[in-house]
């Protein structure tokens, strides 16, 4: 994690199967959410950089499996935020449980 003056910025690899898809997408807003810190996402280190509390704009990221997530934060709360954020990509957004997934 990296701190400059005005931002904290963290990197997580994706590695749930589907990416970046509707689920992990709405997860990934929603604790955005619980931060009073502007929260913004990319897929390169120099953007370009997208609201991370905005459903719509997530999902259009379109990530995929096995690549990396750049989170930016600032505000009093930036730190948590991100550390929040690179941990639940890191838990796979919690879908490693089998919830949502088809057995054909």
């Amino acid at each position: 994690m990296t701190v400059t003056e005005t931002s904290v910025i963290a990197s997580a690899l994706l590695t749930n199967e589907v990416g970046l898809h509707a689920r992990p997408a709405v997860k990934l807003t929603q604790l955005a959410k619980s931060f009073a810190a502007t929260v913004e996402l990319a897929l390169e280190p120099d953007g370009p950089w997208v609201d991370a509390k905005s459903p719509v704009r997530i999902m259009r990221v379109k990530a995929a499996k096995g690549m990396l997530l750049h989170f930016r934060a600032s505000g009093s709360d930036a730190d948590a935020a991100v550390g929040a954020l690179v941990d639940l990509v890191a838990r796979g957004f919690d879908e490693d449980a089998g919830e949502g997934t088809d057995h054909a």
